[in-house]
């Protein structure tokens, strides 16, 4: 049985449709004061799997969610598997400063509590989050999911690779999964040092064996369809300075996929201003960019869990 809250309701359904699952109706509304109220339709299965993300207003989201959840156990269900494609509060992992809340920490521990027996997300922005559940928990890459979405969608028409491009070193490891899959180049750019006052960003060649960060290769973008790969874009800051990079280097054409579009203070009129061509991101969140759907990694992940 498949439950999908109301921030992953036509996700939940496509998971649904690719396991042959019955997808039960939850009626979910909202009070004039602002609170919610939530009823499940239905019987109750021994296992139901919820899926729900927990982005903007994350407060609501991840209220639903914990509802959800307890209300399953409290009707009789066995084992609740939790699918949070985007986890809300889980950049906030340490505390930084004195006297801050752990907020990663203690919305993993409401989500076990509330009775979740199994938890899965996507592209978590720091895995060590996972280490704040007891029970079993899973962090599953979407790169798959986007590299057949643009093999499919762009390259299967091509004799043309494109480079995928990691916005830094950190991201490097996305642009080296669907570089893999689909069969071409990738490199990342890093911030070199050159003075007390001056930094420059540089088109690393990972063809080097060895090479340092200093090292350069811009014919590797003259002339090349460029993607960059990240897993969350919020405020654009950091992929409008990698497409400023590319066009100076001479990229014919850029595109920007993520897992999780966030896209906050006009981050996707930013990043088309800058000029990108097109901005691809998953369903794990709801916007006018999500063309990459995670039902069926999410299909394959709870197949693997029975």
């Amino acid at each position: 049985m498949i439950i999908g809250g109301s921030a992953s309701q036509d996700l939940a359904a496509h998971v649904a449709k690719e396991l042959g699952e019955e997808l039960c109706y939850v009626e979910i509304k909202k009070f004039p004061d602002g609170e919610k109220y939530l009823r499940i339709n239905g019987t109750i299965e021994d296992e139901v799997t919820v899926i729900q993300s927990t982005g903007f207003p994350q407060d609501e989201n991840l209220m639903e969610l914990i509802f959800l959840i307890s209300t399953l156990k409290e009707l009789g269900a066995k084992k609740v598997r939790v699918v949070v494609p985007y986890l809300g509060y889980a950049r906030q992992e340490k505390r930084f400063n004195d006297g801050e809340a752990v907020s990663a920490k203690i919305v993993c521990q409401l989500i076990e509590s509330a009775g979740a027996d199994e938890f899965i997300t996507f592209n978590i922005h720091e895995e060590c989050v996972l280490n704040f559940f007891n029970i079993k928990a899973r962090n599953i890459s979407a790169m798959p999911a986007i590299a057949e979405y643009l093999d499919k969608k762009f390259f299967r028409k091509t004799d043309e690779k494109p480079l995928i491009i990691a916005p830094d070193k950190g991201a490097y490891g996305f642009a080296q999964e669907i570089s893999e899959i689909i069969g071409c180049e990738c490199t990342y750019l890093s911030k070199v040092r050159l003075g007390p006052d001056k930094v420059e960003t540089r088109i690393v060649d990972v063809r080097c064996d060895g090479a340092g960060e200093n090292t350069v290769n811009v014919d590797s973008v003259k002339g090349k369809h460029a993607i960059i790969i990240d897993d969350i874009i919020a405020t654009g800051g950091t992929i409008v300075n990698a497409i400023n990079i590319l066009k100076q280097y001479g990229a014919k054409s850029v595109d920007v996929c993520c897992v999780h579009p966030i896209l906050t203070n006009n981050g996707a009129v930013r990043i088309y201003a800058a000029g990108a061509e097109k901005i691809i991101g998953t369903n794990s969140l709801s916007s006018d960019t999500s063309r990459v759907s995670l039902a069926k990694s999410i299909a394959d992940a709870l197949r693997e869990s029975n």
